[in-house]
């Protein structure tokens, strides 16, 4: 394993790399020996901005190691696509997955990067096509992307938006039987205002991912913890208890603090408890 500075505002320790593995993940990164529970998931996960995430508080609750192998800016394809992370998550006795939006998922109409998934890549001759008056060069990130194509036209969007819904099912089917369905869901839910400023006109976080198509997705795994609402740093007063740079105040204004990291870990820890 490697470390080094991840640039995600945790100290440079706390950042490192399994062995075979392309994604900088939350450290320590010694595995224990089993029985353990994995963490798989994106920058809350991770904990981007805070000196503890919940995987690393829900571990004197559970009474179990925990490996956060949370990766800031990553999506289920980086997952998938990363041998190491998964052959460490297929170890795991449980596996807690946060869900991840759709929208950072390679798919019919464009490419996303292979570890940074919320980076946009290239259109596909397809999208070119449906939006022939888009400069595509314009876009670096998926969020601005398809926001700025859900204004030209809802209609025309909602090709997209079903595109993405079935590679998320299918990604997500793909994760639960590659673990066996070791799987407790993790559907962190940010208030619908909240999510509107960050996301735009994409709905609530995790984005164009609905109650029908997690309903789907839960029964191939050991049920779904929900946390049904999230409060940002900024929202509840915790800046100053964030750890972040002068350029990434703006990011971690939006990223859950420590107090809402604690709440997450007790909810967490007592479903994996209830699991035994």
């Amino acid at each position: 394993m490697s470390y080094q500075n991840s640039g995600a505002g945790v100290l440079d320790q706390q950042v490192c790399r399994l062995s075979g593995s392309q994604l900088w993940v939350r450290g320590p990164c010694v595995v224990p020996k089993a029985p353990y529970v994995a963490f798989l998931g994106g920058s809350e996960t991770f904990g981007r901005f805070v000196q503890a995430p919940f995987p690393a508080l829900a571990q004197p609750l559970v009474g179990r190691a925990c490996v956060n192998l949370g990766c800031a800016n990553s999506g289920l394809d980086s997952l998938l696509n990363d041998a190491a992370v998964m052959r460490v998550a297929a170890a795991a006795e449980t596996v807690v997955l946060q869900l991840c939006g759709a929208q950072n998922l390679s798919n019919q109409y464009y490419r996303v990067h292979p570890r940074r998934n919320d980076r946009f890549l290239a259109p596909s001759d397809r999208l070119a096509a449906l939006y022939p008056e888009v400069d595509f060069t314009e876009f670096h990130f998926t969020k601005h992307l398809l926001n700025t194509l859900l204004r030209i036209s809802p209609d025309r969007f909602s090709q997209i938006h079903s595109a993405l819904r079935d590679v998320w099912l299918d990604r997500m089917e793909r994760l639960l039987r590659a673990l066996q369905g070791r799987v407790v869901l993790l559907w962190l839910r940010y208030p619908e205002e909240a999510s509107q400023e960050v996301g735009g006109g994409l709905g609530a976080d995790p984005l164009l991912v609905t109650r029908a198509m997690i309903d789907q997705v839960v029964g191939g795994g050991l049920g779904l913890i929900e946390v049904p609402v999230v409060a940002a740093a900024a929202q509840a007063g915790e800046m100053e208890r964030m750890v972040y740079g002068p350029l990434q105040a703006p990011s971690a204004e939006h990223m859950p603090g420590p107090a809402m990291h604690r709440l997450i870990a007790e909810r967490v820890a007592e479903r994996l408890c209830e699991l035994g």
